[in-house]
């Protein structure tokens, strides 16, 4: 649990320091090649991960599913949010270590 709590609070940093991006502007962020991670959570609907998942397979970004939409939304101080795009390779990198990935 503390190491979850770390990697959400390790989002807020990233939300704060401007490095993300969030619904809509997320696919934007992939669509225009910004994004260099792509975080979906766990309990977001079949379409919204299948839109996300094709777009990130076609402009060659990483993605991957964790967390939940409550625990991704307070982590960055949003509502409601299913997918952020981390457009800073350094923080996606960080990321990702984070996760042992």
């Amino acid at each position: 649990m503390q190491n979850k709590q770390n990697i959400l609070n390790f989002l807020g940093l990233a939300e704060r320091a401007r490095k993300l991006s969030t619904g809509e502007s997320a696919l934007k962020a992939v669509q225009s090649k910004t994004a260099k991670l792509v975080i979906v959570a766990e309990d977001a609907g079949p379409n919204t991960k299948k839109k996300f998942h094709d777009k990130c397979a076609f402009y060659e970004v990483d993605i991957m599913e964790w967390g939940t939409s409550a625990e991704l939304s307070q982590a960055i101080g949003k509502i409601n949010r299913m997918a952020i795009a981390i457009e800073d390779q350094g923080f996606a990198k960080k990321f990702k270590e984070k996760l042992g990935g």
